[in-house]
């Protein structure tokens, strides 16, 4: 019963890892890009900065996926989140 009730805060412990769960183009990404990704979410130390970032991304895999006669699937994660003012996140 320990395993279970500690399972539950695994998930908040440690930076945050990209994934296919929450990377919206992940399927269009090489693996290279993929940590590059990851390492340039986790330095933004302004918003305005994630947030660029987070829509030039987006468009890039707009543009891959349609290169490919494909959609990129919605949703994922706001990347920006950890940089909003706590009263601004959901």
């Amino acid at each position: 019963m320990v395993l279970i009730a500690a399972s539950g805060a695994a998930p908040a412990r440690g930076p945050w890892r990209a994934s296919e769960d929450n990377t919206r183009g992940w399927q269009f990404m090489t693996p290279e890009e993929r940590v590059e990704h990851q390492a340039r979410i986790r330095s933004f130390q302004r918003l305005d900065e994630c947030e660029a970032y987070q829509q030039a991304h987006h468009r890039l895999m707009l543009e891959r996926a349609a290169g490919q006669g494909r959609q990129l699937s919605a949703g994922g994660r706001d990347i920006c989140e950890h940089l909003r003012p706590a009263a601004a996140r959901p």
